[in-house]
């Protein structure tokens, strides 16, 4: 039985597609709409650490798990879930992923391929999550994801399958790995509209081949 509005219209039809609960600016407050919405999502369990606090009696400890979801077609979320169980755990973060679900858009933004399908990120994005910096840039179709464990998943699960990256700070840290990399995802819906990532990705791509052309000319002299 839905709960909010949007579950509702999600229902009765009104909603058709996930995409449109995303251009209204809504979040998604309950996790059986991307079920319904959305078909082929997977789960992936990235880590699963031990927690403590103290109370008044004593230490207690709990399970904490990060579990990272996504349809491998431009959607992708990442959530955390406590218990004092692991399977509890899991299932809570699972239901926090869902809510935490953003759209990526995918594109060709690299100069070194513009054959202009969606097989990479269309500009250079960053994203920060505690002392974790993730940069991510366009790459060649073929080239593959260039990045470590972490990253690659998350990149997989949104459906990019060509990037450069660089990471720096405490890049053990698998949460604030993967939050940095969905947070740099997420900075290309932060744009006023869809052409202006078109317009930077062509500028993008300009700058690079004047920097190719003039490294070429450099080894010549």
């Amino acid at each position: 039985m839905p709960k909010t509005d949007i579950g509702r219209k999600v229902k009765n039809g009104e909603i058709a597609s996930i995409e449109e609960i995303f251009s209204q600016g809504k979040g998604i407050q309950e996790p059986e709409i991307v079920d319904f919405l959305l078909k082929g999502v997977s789960e992936e369990t990235l880590c699963i650490m031990n927690t403590q606090r103290m109370t008044d009696c004593g230490r207690k400890a709990q399970f904490r798990a990060v579990v990272l979801i996504g349809d491998k077609s431009g959607h992708v979320g990442i959530g955390s879930g406590k218990s004092e169980e692991v399977q509890p755990a899991i299932e809570a973060a699972a239901k926090d992923a869902r809510r935490n679900l953003i759209s990526v858009p995918i594109g060709c933004g690299s100069w070194e391929c513009g054959c202009k399908t969606r097989h990479s990120l269309p500009i250079r994005v960053v994203g920060k999550n505690g002392s974790v910096e993730v940069r991510l840039k366009p790459a060649p179709r073929g080239l593959g994801i260039a990045a470590n464990a972490v990253v690659r998943k998350v990149l997989a699960a949104a459906g990019v399958k060509d990037a450069w990256s660089f990471s720096r700070g405490r890049t053990r840290n698998v949460y604030n790995m993967a939050c940095a990399s969905i947070k740099a995802l997420d900075s290309l819906n932060s744009m006023r509209y869809v052409g202006d990532w078109k317009e930077r990705a062509s500028a993008s791509v300009e700058k690079e081949a004047e920097k190719a052309v003039e490294k070429e000319d450099a080894a010549a002299a």
